[in-house]
């Protein structure tokens, strides 16, 4: 079977391409193309990500995204352990008479004591509740922006620190054959190697990534081994100044807004500028220094704005831009031939609660 890592690495090689300004070009970390070549999944945040990824880059070097999707795939699939239900155990002829009689009168008496057992259990408690048990000692975690991976249990409880001072607490509500996870919008159930995106509060907007390495069909006691990673900004650990936002309201300019994206919160991107032909160019990131340079043909110009980033250009179609929010790349064109343009790509709040991320020209 061709190896999808292998053909990213040789094909760069024969384009002679250096992975470091690729990484610059496509906007993604050299850790991670270099974990595609290696085939290490160990790199990436999740699979989402992974896959994200590897399309890029196959798109970058003219290979099939679909077809190396195939490739990585059909690995995943062939190093997945072989479900215990496939694995036949030959017992010897003469162990099965000397265990049936004593089985069935055994299974007789646990059927019997789970009849019990459920008849009490729908009679006392809330069947919408998690159930745990009151006597075990279990676990509370606090989660942030860095990835969670650990082996959790039946009421085990996760704490999301939010913006505004309060607190979302999830729940684990099952362990046993599918990850149950108790939210204020409900209950989510995420399969053995599944990835599921989860919107926690019920605004439609993933919040977190949840997926599920190990979780027995059998016996709900083991727990389930899992890895979260919270989308940009749930935590508490706020990176953008939301007070330094401007309301919609609050924008001076005759020339209408391009909205970029919109989402119920703000949060970092990035900014590529490549340069078609000669320019004089000047930025100012956030409330920093304004810097002012002159770029030639093929040079690239990369900038990380929290809130926002204003654009001085002395030819606006020497120029185009790209940018990378919530792992999307947007393309954008400003200005015409030897056109000076000033722009701001920044966010704005509206005045229901919404962000948009926006290209405003200034005069």
């Amino acid at each position: 079977m061709d190896s999808f890592g292998e053909i990213l690495r040789e094909t760069r090689e024969s384009k002679n391409l250096d992975i470091d300004k690729i990484s610059r070009e496509i906007s993604i970390e050299k850790r991670y193309l270099q974990g595609l070549e290696d085939e290490d999944n160990g790199v990436f945040p999740g699979e989402a990500y992974m896959t994200g990824f590897l399309r890029n880059y196959s798109n970058y070097l003219d290979l099939d995204p679909e077809y190396m999707l195939k490739l990585y795939r059909n690995k995943k699939i062939q190093e997945s352990p072989v479900p215990e239900g496939l694995i036949i155990k030959h017992r010897p002829k003469w162990v099965i008479p000397a265990i049936i009689i004593p089985s069935v009168l055994v299974v007789a008496v646990v059927a019997t004591i789970l009849i019990l057992l459920l008849v009490k259990k729908n009679t006392t408690e809330d069947p919408d509740a998690v159930v745990v048990n009151k006597n075990a000692n279990f676990k509370t975690y606090t989660l942030d922006n860095t990835k969670f991976t650990q082996r959790v249990y039946k009421g085990t409880q996760f704490i999301i620190p939010t913006e505004n001072d309060t607190q979302i607490i999830l729940t684990v509500k099952e362990t046993l054959g599918s990850f149950g996870l108790h939210t204020p919008a409900g209950d989510f159930y995420t399969d053995l190697a599944e990835e599921n995106e989860i919107d926690i509060d019920g605004d439609s907007i993933s919040d977190m990534i949840v997926y599920v390495s190990d979780i027995s069909r059998t016996d709900e006691a083991r727990g389930a081994e899992v890895s979260i990673l919270l989308r940009h900004g749930v935590a508490a650990e706020e990176m953008v100044n939301t007070d330094d936002i401007p309301f919609a309201s609050e924008i001076k300019s005759k020339h209408p807004q391009k909205v970029i994206l919109e989402d119920n919160r703000a949060y970092p991107f990035t900014l590529n500028a490549t340069f078609r032909s000669a320019c004089l160019f000047r930025d100012r990131v956030d409330n920093g220094t304004a810097v002012e340079t002159y770029f030639g043909r093929g040079e690239v110009l990369t900038a990380t704005p929290k809130n926002g980033i204003r654009l001085w250009i002395s030819n606006g179609s020497a120029v185009s831009f790209t940018v990378i929010a919530d792992s999307k790349t947007y393309n954008l064109e400003i200005g015409g031939a030897g056109k000076v343009v000033v722009e701001d790509i920044k966010w704005i709040k509206d005045g229901d609660g919404r962000y948009k991320l926006v290209v405003i020209e200034l005069d």
